[in-house]
């Protein structure tokens, strides 16, 4: 017979009082204690009293004097935890034999009385539960140096032996609690059993139910623990396991309880992953266990309070795990112990944020280069969302509309994590807690029109395509297992999806990252919703979407956002969508005009704010990303890693000038001298493209001994005064002062506009003559020029390319005038073109000097000059150079890691293959578009030429004008150059891809087809 079913014993008040005088000194009985199978009695005053147990007879010898072992060794380890000591008899025993006048033996022991309210009867608060835990993590740590021969015992309670459970089944007569105790007997059986007997095992108390836990007057904290007469030697989980079965009983928020006390244990004694992925079972068991024992022996025990206190709330509480899905329960408690929620879920999120900017858009273009408008579902008083509440799509739909217009948005975001009022019906009660209703979306909305296709952004496996039929449900619903590289694994989930999807999707199915997932659904077939789609990640592996709640308990946010992180950078949207820093747009346009130089200009008709770069795009303050196709300064791509890496370390190390010896100045000047033709070897580095020209002038005078410039007509190359008289583009503008006497200007070269009657082959020639009109008038004033300086393609004129043999004809002829030939490379070096490293390379020509600057650094102030020895030798003219900020050490390093990107990832390659695409997509737009005069551009250097004639080639300004605006509104960067602005300039990242290129090309369709129609 089971120990558990063995008669306990009878003895009688008066005889346990005699009993406890004769062997202990007892007296003053106060009464009987409650016990399952021994008899207890209560003996002395307050604060001396003592428990006098009478052992079961069926209770080996062996496992009595583990009990009294077990307290002594706990005491001797932890003197501070409140376990009752062990009294010896008069004798000096510990275990004394008594006969109970029946024929009858049974060993008897005498422990202090602790003080105390059982916990049953106490309120479970957050603080009580720590206590607890924490109590019980001192217990098992004290406990692991203890063993004893009678801890291994064969007992019902051991939850090892759970599973003898299925053999008390047919005590349960009622269907539902049959069918609840069936289920966790099956997964304790499958599951559990084989993982439990892996587990650390120890010494545990095993019997920490609330009415042996005692609590201290204030109710804050535990003041004992009672009752060994369960201890043995299992899987130490089963001591949280059997703890937390009783003192969640009546909690609201059970899981939420255990983790107050599983946080609180783990922080005394640490537990492993796999032990804690087994506490929800084992909980469950274990009032399994206690509801099976109790059926079993209710017919001949039915008046025992000890074992009939609980059934009740057993049940309550069976009924509550049996809804909860086991996986979501061990992410909660998981996350409870610091341990990742789900194996895997740490590096699916990590991959997801490194490899972002690699993920195909899931739209027709990025998403976060719409223009988007966040949907106020968290407004329980908007009338998009009452009519939502009411089911009334018709209604839903036309406050939608009315928002979008008002907002010019294209696209409704709705924020993972967002509170919504919307959530109200019976389908949104939290099985998790009691009473509470799930109001926080575990996903992404986005609302579009139906019809709209989707994409996945990453290659990946159908796990399951299904149709949900239920109001409010998902519709069609797709989820997709992705792998990018072994050891990853993550979902993602698709849901309001149209009934169409589901035809050609099979499970099984291979997608290719870009591949058409299938088309928002409309409000008839997607659940009665708004069209939109709920993207959602899983990020862990699943087949099934059943259990994938959509939402969730506002209390475990935390744990949602691992298991089913914000799909942000999955979708391609930026953090800027949902969080706005800074002062807005309006409020830094007053302060400029209040506090900055009036004469600043803005771009765009409504001013921009930019907050961040990241690669080719800009992104706004409303996290709109733009596409940067008009910066030419972030060469590489905004904040190219690299780059920010390079200047984290290098400024963290030593900033200095040049009077002091450093490697990497000399490091930068060989390399970047190794870059260019001839004898261009001497470098002299500044902060600015204006520095660089401003020290032109001055080696162009020092070498030459004269000051007369020649220019050519609309050229810019500088803001500092010297410069400003070099460049019509500034002089002959408002605010100029005219060219300066010293300036000389030649036409020009632009062939579009070149005479009718000039051979094509001839151009270069016939433009070079105006530079021989201006050096012979140089002459006839009785001096030389110094310099001819010209930008190698012409950008503030408009993109001009020269002709060929320009350049060569006129520094043939500066030249021989006495003067050196200056190229200007600020805005076009570094392989822009494609073909060449420098542009007026492409002209078969060597300059004296060449200037560069913007894209040298990527965004970081360095500029260079880099001449002959025999100009700098002439500069050595007794007067140091000397520049606070250039050449300085970090900028050097920036440099040299700008020239090794470029090369390393062949950036020139990408720049012709990129530019030729867009020439002839330019070209067939030119095709259907009158306004476009001439196409013109060389590797990631463009222009379009509008005219308002295609004969006369009247500048058509306001439509060049009109067309970056809208593309601007269309999330598209450009800008218009020229001497009348008609010109649309073109410089995007040489970092650019045929899919930006795409979109720069749509949307400047779109733009041109919207300002003819408005023409």
């Amino acid at each position: 017979m089971s120990i558990i079913n063995h008669p306990g014993p009878e003895i009688s008040e008066a005889m346990a009082a005699e009993i406890a005088e004769r062997h202990f000194g007892l007296k003053g009985l106060k009464g009987r204690l409650a016990s399952e199978r021994d008899q207890n009695f209560h003996f002395g005053p307050q604060g001396q009293g003592a428990v006098l147990k009478i052992v079961n007879a069926a209770e080996p010898e062996d496992a009595i004097r583990f009990q009294v072992a077990m307290i002594r060794h706990v005491k001797e380890a932890d003197p501070d935890l409140a376990v009752p000591l062990v009294r010896l008899s008069k004798s000096g025993e510990a275990l004394p034999v008594i006969e109970d006048g029946k024929g009858g033996h049974h060993l008897i022991r005498a422990v202090d009385y602790l003080e105390g309210a059982p916990f049953a009867e106490a309120a479970k608060t957050p603080e009580l539960l720590a206590s607890f835990g924490s109590f019980l993590g001192r217990l098992d740590r004290a406990l692991q140096s203890f063993g004893h021969v009678g801890a291994h015992r064969d007992l019902d309670w051991d939850l090892r032996k759970a599973g003898r459970s299925r053999a008390r089944l047919a005590a349960i007569h009622e269907p539902e609690a049959r069918e609840i105790c069936d289920y966790f007997i099956t997964r304790f059986e499958t599951e559990i059993e084989p993982r439990l007997a892996k587990l650390r095992a120890s010494v545990i108390h095993n019997d920490a139910n609330d009415w042996n836990v005692l609590v201290s007057a204030d109710g804050q904290a535990i003041a004992g623990l009672i009752d060994f007469g369960d201890a043995l030697h299992t899987a130490l989980i089963c001591e949280m396991a059997v703890a937390a079965a009783y003192a969640v009983l009546d909690a609201e928020d059970p899981l939420g309880a255990l983790s107050f006390m599983l946080a609180a244990y783990h922080r005394e004694m640490p537990l492993q992953p796999d032990e804690v992925d087994l506490l929800f079972d084992l909980v469950a068991m274990r009032l399994v266990t206690s509801v099976t024992i109790s059926a079993e022996r209710a017919p001949r025990i039915a008046d025992n309070p000890y074992l009939n206190i609980s059934e009740r709330p057993a049940w309550d509480m069976l009924r509550r795990l049996r809804r909860i899905d086991p996986f979501i329960a061990k992410a909660i408690l998981r996350q409870a112990c610091g341990f990742e929620v789900a194996p895997g879920a740490a590096k699916a999120a990590e991959w997801l944020t490194r490899n972002r900017k690699s993920l195909s858009p899931i739209w027709g273009r990025p998403l976060s280069n719409h223009c988007i408008l966040q949907v106020p579902f968290g407004d329980a008083s908007h009338p998009l969302v009452k009519a939502a509440a009411a089911m009334d799509v018709a209604a839903c739909e036309t406050a939608w509309q009315t928002l979008c217009k008002a907002e010019n948005a294209e696209l409704g975001i709705g924020p993972w994590g967002e509170k919504r009022a919307v959530y109200a019906g019976e389908m949104f009660q939290s099985k998790l807690i009691d009473k509470v209703r799930r109001t926080r979306h575990l996903g992404l909305d986005i609302f579009a029109d139906a019809g709209t296709p989707v994409f996945t952004p990453l290659a990946g496996r159908v796990a399951s395509v299904e149709i949900e039929k239920e109001p409010l449900g998902y519709g069609c619903v797709v989820l997709i297992e992705h792998e990018p590289e072994p050891g990853v694994t993550f979902s993602s989930l698709w849901g309001h999806l149209s009934h169409e999807t589901a035809k050609h999707l099979k499970n099984g199915q291979m997608l290719s990252a870009g591949e058409k997932i299938g088309t928002l659904g409309s409000s008839q077939d997607n659940g009665g919703w708004l069209p939109h789609l709920h993207l959602q990640l899983v990020a862990y592996s699943t087949d099934d979407i059943g259990p994938i709640p959509g939402v969730g308990e506002e209390s475990y946010l935390d744990v949602w956002a691992k298991l089913y992180p914000p799909a942000y950078d999955f979708a391609g949207l930026t953090p800027e969508t949902f969080h706005r820093d800074g002062r807005p747009g309006d409020e830094i346009v007053a302060l400029r005009r209040k506090t900055l130089l009036p004469n600043l200009s803005i771009s765009f008709r409504k001013p921009l704010k930019m907050v961040r770069g990241e690669g080719v795009w800009l992104i706004a303050d409303d996290g709109r990303a733009y596409l940067d196709c008009f910066n030419n300064v972030a060469h590489l791509g905004h904040t190219h890693p690299e780059i920010v890496e390079v200047i984290a370390r290098e400024s963290s190390r030593l900033n200095t000038n040049t009077r002091y010896l450093h490697d990497n100045m000399v490091d930068y000047a060989e390399k970047l001298g190794a870059t260019l033709p001839g004898d261009l070897k001497v470098a002299s580095f500044v902060c600015t493209g204006s520095e660089a020209n401003d020290l032109m002038l001055r080696m162009a005078r020092a070498k030459t001994g004269e000051k007369d410039m020649v220019v050519v007509d609309w050229a810019y190359h500088g803001h500092v005064a010297e410069l400003i008289d070099i460049s019509p583009y500034k002089y002959k503008r408002a605010g100029g002062a005219g060219r300066p006497s010293h300036v000389w200007e030649a036409q020009l070269p632009d062939t579009y506009r070149a005479p009718a009657d000039w051979p094509i082959e001839e151009h270069g020639k016939r433009f070079a003559e105006s530079v021989a009109r201006q050096v012979e008038a140089i002459r006839k004033a009785g001096r030389k020029p110094a310099a001819f300086i010209a930008e190698s393609i012409p950008s503030c004129a408009g993109q001009i390319f020269f002709p060929p043999h320009y350049l060569e004809e006129a520094y043939r002829i500066i030249r021989e005038a006495g003067g050196i030939c200056v190229a200007d490379e600020v805005q076009v070096g570094f392989g822009r073109v494609g073909t060449h490293m420098w542009a007026f390379e492409t002209q078969g020509i060597v300059p004296d000097v060449v200037t560069m600057g913007k894209p040298i650094g990527n965004g970081h102030p360095l500029a260079a000059l880099v001449t002959t020895p025999d100009i700098a030798k002439a500069f050595n003219n007794g007067m140091e150079y000397f520049n606070t900020f250039g050449g300085n050490p970090v900028s050097c390093a920036i440099g040299l890691k700008v020239l090794e990107i470029i090369e390393r990832d062949r950036l020139r390659d990408n720049a012709k293959a990129i530019g030729d695409y867009l020439m002839a997509r330019f070209r067939d737009m030119q095709k259907r578009y009158e306004v476009i005069g001439d196409v013109r551009g060389m590797g990631l250097f463009l222009g379009l030429d509008l005219v308002t004639d295609r004969t006369t080639k009247a500048y058509a300004t306001d439509f060049a004008n009109r067309v970056v605006n809208l593309a601007r509104e269309e999330g598209v960067l450009i800008g218009t150059d020229g001497p009348y602005d008609n010109v649309v300039k073109m410089r995007p990242a040489m970092i650019f891809t045929r899919r930006e290129a795409d979109l720069l090309c749509d949307v400047l369709d779109q733009a041109f087809a919207r300002a003819s129609a408005e023409a």
